[in-house]
């Protein structure tokens, strides 16, 4: 006799390794991709580098990944492939290894790490980027060499005196423009240039010493050959005195024998990821309106390098373009697009067509692809998540045949319980259709009552479905402790086209929390729904629907708020996306200053009853720990029940890719201040013991 399967539980996060990153070699024969692990004991995550033949068989990894492997990139000839590694500098070096096995080599010592390495089309350079500033730019057009260490001590102590010196020099820190902090660092002043490294035919004894292609006070962007090899492609701010770190962004075609850059676009659209055809006689890249920035569909732009005029391969979809490729023999445009809780792949063809693009579906099915890439026949490599399974990677034959080439999970689920998805269609009080999905607990029983745990997703344009990977473990977590869980896109959503994820411009809160609330309704007529028992929570955007929701109503029993918004004045001011403010709500604080009080949750913090657990992270700039801290201290003074939470080193993407300790802890206090207020029938919580 079997053991019964059991529930997913927290700890669960441990075992839950992902792929990123995946690369088809240019002959169409292998691909290579990034596998993520959590190190439970050094509280870490490590990446090493995998490669599997397309035509079947196990994985095999090919990178050490004792620290971070990562952006791997094939050779042309398909022998080689070239990494980015931490094994020795905590920066990032590249290193580049024989596919058939052997040691890996490293290529560059940079000083100051580098990224994104990209082979040149006959295998004799790898352009990369690597910050640098005036100062040193200088010093390596004057030929000064970095210094090079005699053994590991001394490089040791390069490093340290480099470190100190970084230190020293920013203390204390000026600061003359925006955005000055991101992620969880503060900019300084060193700008990402292009350089250009030879890689030599037998194994690399020593790092070489690259030459920079770039110069200014600008930062340049992966850099992408051109299929001759005589110049990049890159994109950089159209105004190097913009403050900004997403928009205004041109192509630009660099030689790689020097001269003056050429600028490929114009104003009107910021442009990013550009991809020349195979032939080099187009370029195609993604591309967005900025007079609407955050509500326009991304397109694949198709520049004629003959100076004809650019046209969009899928203006007419209403479909927001995430990742593309070229197809095979540059006859189409592939891309990802999320629609309606799930995310496809869909071909367009490249020339414009009499009555329209015809973006036809090519990879569907209920699952949010997350990347993916194209060989040379057609073949498609996809990373994917399912309502079953959060996250493998798959192979689809130019037949339509497809297989699956990892099991990651697959000891893992044969354990445990997978609460499925229903989906929810519902009408908002307007009469507009809203999907939303249901997981009920294992042994749900129809002739019972539950407690509702009610998730609201970030952005505020994001889209969610029963395969969104970060989402999937805890709504399993949710549904095993005895929750009915409920989630839904509401107004601003993507995935539903233009006019849905246009609707909350200037609106939030108005706009998309009655389309969340109507879901609840729906719930509750159906009659397993103990009204008395319903939790609320939200990261992020989600973070400002969730305080929005209590200080409207009285109906939640809690609320659980991470890395929220909710003072729009004091977010604009501190946070490193001032510009989706500025962008969502048409103005400058100075100028609509009462409009954006209006709006924010904190404005209505007087009218909150709701037990409320405040999670945030020390260093999030991009919705910085001071909005939590408002709002604590607006209950506080208020003597509400209110617990502040703050997790040092940690920014906004905590539970995504923040420490796995950190992430374990901030489900554990989610669930557990559940159930003390939601009065759920599971055993209260164990902390965690360390280690």
């Amino acid at each position: 006799m079997t053991n019964p399967k059991s529930c997913f539980q927290i700890q669960d996060l441990y075992q839950l390794d992902w792929i990123e990153d995946v690369r088809i070699s240019p002959d169409g024969r292998m691909l290579a991709f990034v596998r993520v692990s959590p190190d439970r004991l050094h509280n870490t995550y490590r990446r090493a580098i995998y490669v599997a033949s397309i035509d079947g068989g196990a994985p095999r990894r090919l990178s050490a990944g004792i620290k971070q492997d990562h952006t791997p990139r094939w050779s042309a000839d398909s022998r080689r492939l070239a990494f980015v590694s931490t094994r020795h500098d905590d920066q990032g070096q590249i290193f580049i290894i024989n596919v058939d096995g052997g040691e890996a080599q490293q290529l560059t010592a940079m000083h100051h790490g580098v990224s994104d390495p990209s082979w040149s089309p006959d295998g004799a350079h790898i352009a990369f980027l690597s910050g640098s500033n005036a100062e040193e730019r200088t010093q390596e057009d004057a030929g000064v060499a970095q210094p090079e260490p005699e053994d590991a001590w001394e490089e040791q102590r390069l490093r340290e005196q480099i470190q100190h010196e970084n230190e020293e020099r920013n203390d204390p820190r000026v600061v003359t423009r925006l955005p000055y902090r991101t992620g969880t660092a503060f900019l300084d002043d060193r700008k990402q240039h292009i350089y250009l490294v030879d890689v030599p035919n037998d194994d690399v004894l020593e790092p070489l010493e690259p030459r920079r292609l770039t110069d200014g006070e600008v930062d340049y962007t992966t850099p992408v050959w051109m299929p001759d090899g005589s110049a990049l492609l890159t994109t950089v701010l159209r105004d190097s005195d913009i403050d900004t770190l997403f928009s205004y962004r041109d192509v630009l075609r660099i030689s790689v024998e020097g001269g003056a850059p050429q600028t490929i676009t114009a104003a009107g659209y910021t442009y990013f990821d550009p991809l020349p055809s195979s032939d080099g006689a187009f370029i195609a890249t993604q591309r967005v309106c900025e007079d609407r920035l955050l509500t326009a569909n991304r397109t694949v732009a198709i520049i004629p390098l003959t100076g004809d005029e650019l046209w969009d391969v899928n203006a007419s979809s209403d479909l927001n373009v995430e990742h593309f490729r070229w197809g095979p023999n540059d006859q189409s445009i592939l891309f990802s697009a999320g629609w309606r809780g799930n995310t496809h792949i869909y071909t367009c063809a490249l020339h414009k067509q009499a009555d329209g693009d015809h973006c036809v579906p090519l990879v569907q099915g209920q699952r949010i692809v997350e990347g993916f890439d194209v060989g040379c026949d057609g073949t498609i490599a996809l990373i994917a998540s399912s309502p079953e399974s959060p996250g493998e990677l798959y192979v689809r034959t130019p037949d339509g045949d497809e297989r699956q080439i990892t099991y990651l999970h697959a000891s893992l689920l044969a354990e445990r319980s997978v609460a499925s998805f229903e989906e929810l269609r519902y009408l908002a009080p307007d009469g507009e259709e809203v999907q939303g999905w249901v997981l009920y607990p294992p042994d749900f029983d129809s002739s019972r009552t539950y407690p509702l745990a009610t998730f609201i997703h970030g952005g505020p344009h994001a889209m969610w479905g029963p395969g969104f990977r970060t989402m999937w473990h805890e709504w399993q977590v949710a549904a095993g402790r005895g929750y009915i869980v409920f989630f839904c896109n509401p107004r601003g959503s993507d995935g539903y086209g233009e006019c849905w994820r246009t609707a909350s411009y200037a609106r939030w809160g108005e706009s998309d929390a009655s389309d969340i609330m109507a879901g609840i309704d729906a719930l509750v007529a159906r009659g397993n729904v103990d009204i008395s028992r319903i939790g609320v929570t939200g990261g992020s955007y989600g973070g400002f629907l969730t305080i929005w929701l209590i200080g409207h109503s009285d109906r939640f029993a809690c609320a659980v708020s991470a890395r929220g918004v909710y003072n729009l004045l004091t977010e604009h001011s501190t946070s490193d996306a001032y510009e989706l403010i500025e962008l969502s709500f048409d103005g400058y604080p100075w100028e609509i200053a009462e409009k954006l009080w209006k709006y924010s949750p904190l404005a209505y913090a007087s009218a909150i009853n709701t037990p409320l657990l405040i999670l945030h992270s020390e260093r999030d700039y991009r919705v910085p720990i001071s909005e939590a801290e408002q709002l604590f201290a607006f209950l506080r003074r208020r003597k509400k029940t209110v617990e502040l939470v703050r997790y040092p080193r940690e920014g906004h993407e905590l539970t995504r890719s923040g420490e796995p300790r950190h992430r374990v802890d901030h489900m554990q206090r989610t669930i557990d201040w559940f159930d003390r207020y939601c009065c759920s029938s599971a055993e209260p919580m164990q902390e965690e013991s360390p280690g």
